[in-house]
């Protein structure tokens, strides 16, 4: 059987946003800020199509330092983003937050591009690039959990050593839950996307495990690096839920 992949035209992908209107609609009828939700759908059409003529690019160069750029940008970007949950010590935890994301989920991307992938040149965006993405996505979501979880606790009771275990156990979680599901209530977007393409059900399961395992070690190591620099911070933390 000839595998192919069906191609999305502009016009089809338009009514995917029928959806998307009648939520925005919702949240405008139950005066829920629905600003706010247009705002990020729109920005999301904006981003993707920008970072697919991006990557269009990158991927033709091939050229190094671009590469670095970009995964740079994401580091950057994904600490940022991942202190909103504490936005009034969010300048004073910036570098450690880039030091946790970019030491934790930088060792599992090259254990998983030199190791389990073997790529060669070592540097190929085609891999490197989006790994990257979910491996700085997954410390981000695990880091801000943690932070907002860390700010609620050492607040309550002033204890470091407890705090930063309900922060932990808090920001894996998800990680958690989606390790339990995967397989059985959901297929994820690597896998699905794989089997969408044709590849084989068997070759896709195991760049799933590959990403299920990436992931929660990215999420894992990136929140106990915060949490351990977040020591430093205790009474930055103490003030912020003051304010």
């Amino acid at each position: 059987m000839e595998k192919t992949i069906l191609l999305i035209s502009p016009w089809r992908l338009v009514l995917i946003l029928i959806p998307v209107i009648l939520v925005i609609l919702i949240f405008y009828k139950w005066s829920l800020g629905y600003k706010n939700a247009l705002y990020a759908v729109t920005r999301m059409l904006g981003q993707l199509l920008i970072i697919g003529y991006l990557l269009t690019y990158i991927f033709d160069s091939q050229n190094v330092v671009l590469i670095f750029g970009v995964l740079l940008v994401m580091v950057f970007a994904s600490s940022w983003i991942a202190l909103g949950t504490v936005k009034a010590i969010r300048r004073k935890l910036l570098l450690q937050t880039i030091y946790a994301a970019l030491i934790g989920g930088g060792f599992i991307l090259i254990l998983i591009t030199q190791g389990v992938l073997d790529l060669h040149p070592w540097y190929q965006p085609q891999y490197l690039i989006p790994l990257a993405g979910m491996i700085f996505a997954n410390a981000m979501n695990s880091i801000s959990l943690a932070a907002e979880r860390f700010a609620s606790e050492i607040s309550r009771n002033g204890d470091y050593i407890k705090s930063r275990q309900a922060a932990f156990n808090a920001a894996l979680i998800p990680i958690i839950n989606s390790l339990f599901a995967v397989g059985l209530v959901s297929l994820p977007g690597m896998m699905t996307g794989q089997i969408l393409s044709g590849v084989s059900p068997l070759l896709a399961v195991r760049y799933q495990i590959m990403v299920m395992c990436m992931i929660f070690g990215a999420g894992g190591m990136a929140t106990f690096l915060f949490l351990h620099f977040a020591k430093d911070y205790v009474d930055d933390f103490l003030r912020e839920k003051t304010l």
